[in-house]
């Protein structure tokens, strides 16, 4: 993958470049699912901070868990959780914006002092369309979306993942897999905002393709 392509999926829609990684292990946590399922999404969030090379923890030690993944049906039960507008500023006019959309999933972040992600939030509507996809394709999709802050247009043309014939959940796109590794190099900064973090990525994907 050339500079240019990776730097599409950093570059947000107000032209800004920014791409920041975890930095501090993953605390996980799911609410409104069976524990078949939470199983699925709590191992896909593993399979994708191992790719990255980055820890997982029982807790964090400031949020107790610092990823929040709901599933629920419709948007206005979101009110009815307590202390979430304590986490997520602003709720109400949040939950009217995504009933007005027709939206079916909505994810943000909290970053520490350095700017590096300290907590991430997944809100999933099981609408009928993400009814219909397999559990292990839709944890999947969401882990990738979270391990790092990728632009707010990143996946607009195209899903971080792809069909495998014979299989029914879907498999990671190799070049994704490339661009997590490589912004998780421990040599990077967890934080970038000029377009030549783009280049240096590409240089990293390229040795180790060599």
């Amino acid at each position: 993958m050339g500079p240019d392509q990776i730097e599409a999926y950093f570059t947000r829609s107000d032209g800004s470049y920014l791409c920041a990684r975890w930095g501090r292990p993953i605390a996980p946590v799911v609410f409104g699912v069976d524990d078949a399922t939470l199983a699925v999404v709590k191992g896909a969030i593993e399979a994708v901070s191992q790719l990255a090379g980055h820890d997982m923890a029982e807790t964090d030690p400031e949020l107790g868990a610092n990823m929040m993944v709901f599933f629920f049906s419709d948007w206005v039960e979101l009110l009815e959780l307590p202390d979430l507008d304590r986490m997520i500023p602003d709720i109400e006019p949040l939950v009217a914006r995504l009933e007005a959309a027709d939206a079916n999933q909505y994810r943000t972040f909290r970053f520490d002092e350095g700017g590096a992600i300290k907590a991430a939030f997944v809100f999933l509507r099981m609408d009928e369309h993400l009814s219909a996809v397999p559990a292990a394709t839709l944890a999947l999709s969401q882990a990738v979306q979270t391990i790092l802050l990728w632009s707010d247009t990143a996946f607009q043309d195209g899903s971080p993942l792809a069909r495998v014939p014979g299989h029914e959940a879907a498999m990671l796109r190799p070049e994704i897999s490339d661009v997590i590794r490589a912004a998780y190099d421990p040599v990077l900064s967890p934080v970038a905002q000029d377009v030549s973090h783009a280049l240096r990525l590409s240089a990293r994907i390229a040795s180790r393709a060599n």
